[in-house]
């Protein structure tokens, strides 16, 4: 190696690789590359995926509570928060279309005995 190579530091290039990272941040910034939303409503509540159970399969699962629980709201499944009631999310697949829920259909009552069966005992 000649003596006249240019030799740089780590430093130097730590340096030069933020600059570089918060130079591309604000001008993404300034152009308007970068949406920042003030519409809280419409924010992802979390990550969810869903485990395909074949009979007789195992699968492993945290025995810890997610504090989140699932509701049928309108036909669509939301979840819920169990701390926060007013926290709550419709569930949507990758196309952003809801998950359908089956909410059952409510039992009629029990049929009064007529009279006459009544009278028969």
């Amino acid at each position: 190696m000649s003596q006249n190579e240019a030799r740089y530091t780590i430093r130097s290039l730590f340096v030069t690789g933020l600059v570089a990272i918060v130079g591309t941040v604000v001008v993404l910034e300034l152009s308007g590359s970068i949406k920042h939303s003030d519409n809280k409503d419409h924010v992802p509540v979390g990550d969810f995926q869903a485990i395909h159970i074949t009979p007789g399969d195992t699968f492993r699962m945290s025995p810890k509570s997610s504090e989140l629980h699932g509701v049928c709201e309108n036909g669509y499944m939301a979840i819920a928060s169990d701390v926060d009631p007013t926290f709550r999310g419709i569930l949507v697949d990758y196309k952003n279309r809801g998950v359908r829920c089956h909410q059952p259909a409510p039992q009629p009552d029990e049929p009064a005995q007529s009279e006459e069966e009544a009278g028969d005992e």
